[in-house]
């Protein structure tokens, strides 16, 4: 599943410089960075293909979760900005297991955090940008879902109390700047532990972090 998430995120980051460099090249009488300092504010939304890579199991699968929320893009100088967002962001995984204590079947992690990303935007051309920064986010929300032979069973004594409450890591991506609207990749690299050591959480989750690629799109105002 690694390699699988590797891939999905080598092909995003592809197409997009793909689709950059043709843009670019039709540009090329224009000017290479961002002329105006004028600050931007929109709202953005997207979809995050997150993970957590745990140990203990036989494999990780792909949660498709919902990111959204209000940013802004400050000009610090003419092609660099500093770029603040407020986003509601889930994230988790489906991690099946196969062992003799527990047979087989499949947790499913649900994971709602608030975030706040802050990212340096290097706008290399006239629309395309590179952006690379770090994130905070408060954990307000977490259920687990035992699934064996098909048949739901929550894991009652687990939620978001269970969890460490604040996470914290490190973003990169691309973005594309067509008039008011904004289309990217970025991936969110977590640095904490998500579970708690000594209880269940932390068990199952052992040392994992959250990670994650978000595919978005955004207006600015």
């Amino acid at each position: 599943m690694k390699k699988s998430i590797k891939s999905v995120i080598y092909s995003a980051l592809v197409g997009l410089c793909i689709f950059v460099s043709v843009d670019g090249y039709s540009q090329q009488q224009e000017t290479s960075a961002e002329t105006t300092l004028t600050p931007k504010f929109g709202i953005k939304g997207g979809v995050n293909l997150s993970n957590l890579y745990v140990d203990n199991v036989e494999d990780e699968n792909m949660k498709v979760g919902f990111t959204g929320g209000f940013y802004a893009k400050l000009p610090m100088t003419r092609g660099i900005s500093i770029q603040p967002e407020l986003l509601y962001s889930n994230l988790g995984a489906r991690l099946t297991y196969d062992n003799f204590i527990q047979g087989s079947g499949e947790y499913r992690f649900n994971l709602n955090y608030i975030q706040l990303p802050v990212s340096l935007v290097f706008n290399i051309v006239k629309n395309f940008n590179i952006h690379a920064g770090g994130y905070a986010s408060y954990l307000t929300s977490a259920n687990v879902k035992n699934v064996q032979n098909g048949d739901i069973q929550g894991v009652t004594d687990l939620d978001s109390d269970d969890f460490n409450r604040f996470d914290y890591g490190l973003v990169g991506g691309l973005g594309l700047d067509i008039e008011n609207f904004t289309i990217g990749a970025r991936y969110n690299y977590g640095l904490n532990q998500i579970g708690k050591s000594g209880n269940l959480s932390g068990d199952l989750t052992q040392d994992s972090k959250n990670s994650a690629l978000t595919l978005f799109i955004g207006l600015a105002f």
